[in-house]
């Protein structure tokens, strides 16, 4: 019987972003096993808010799911589902959200994907995060692209990425996942310049 083909990444084995990134006062850095409480603490309080629109966010938080999801993203860089998960930090080390590149797309493709505390919204906190990650993942050899999904009725997600310069490349029909889907989703994408323009 044939194996059936692994699926293929962009993120070649080294070839990564990096774990730690300075935006001023803003801090993106890979997740650290001592950041349970906060982050526990952080969903918890966003819960409402997230669990509108986040698929992985059907049932309110609990430690032992907070607990698997820290192993697996402090497993490997990227994490064994190919995924690099930051926590968005202030300069006195509050927890303000998270942010992550997923490797799932293709070789030449990465997604970026985002939640913001609820207490921090309206900061532009994510869009200035995304910007740094967007800028980060093109200049990855062989990446030609980075997209972003949501639904098409998450207006203040869907601003992110049109206030960062990607263009919407289709809306498209997909199956009610969270409370408030439309059954729409966006798919927005932002390419490798060309020639380095």
């Amino acid at each position: 019987m044939e194996q059936p083909t692994p699926p293929q990444r962009a993120l070649a084995r080294g070839v990564t972003p990096p774990r730690r990134i300075e935006l001023g006062d803003l801090l993106l850095r890979r997740w650290e096993s001592t950041d349970f409480e906060a982050q526990f603490e952080a969903l918890t309080a966003s819960f409402d808010q997230l669990h509108a629109w986040m698929p992985w966010m059907a049932q309110a938080p609990s430690r032992d799911r907070q607990r698997e999801f820290l192993a697996k993203a402090t497993a490997g860089w990227p994490d064994p589902t190919g995924e690099c998960a930051y926590g968005i930090f202030d300069s006195e080390g509050g927890l303000l959200g998270a942010i992550g590149l997923g490797d799932h797309l293709g070789p030449k493709a990465l997604e970026i994907g985002y939640w913001c505390h609820s207490a921090h919204t309206g900061r532009g906190l994510i869009t200035r995060s995304a910007a740094a990650l967007t800028d980060i993942a093109l200049a990855l050899p062989d990446i030609g692209h980075v997209e972003i999904h949501c639904d098409a009725a998450n207006t203040r997600s869907a601003a992110v990425p049109r206030r960062l310069g990607y263009r919407l490349d289709r809306v498209a029909p997909r199956e009610r996942l969270a409370p408030a889907d439309s059954g729409n989703g966006m798919v927005w994408v932002r390419d490798t310049p060309l020639n380095g323009v």
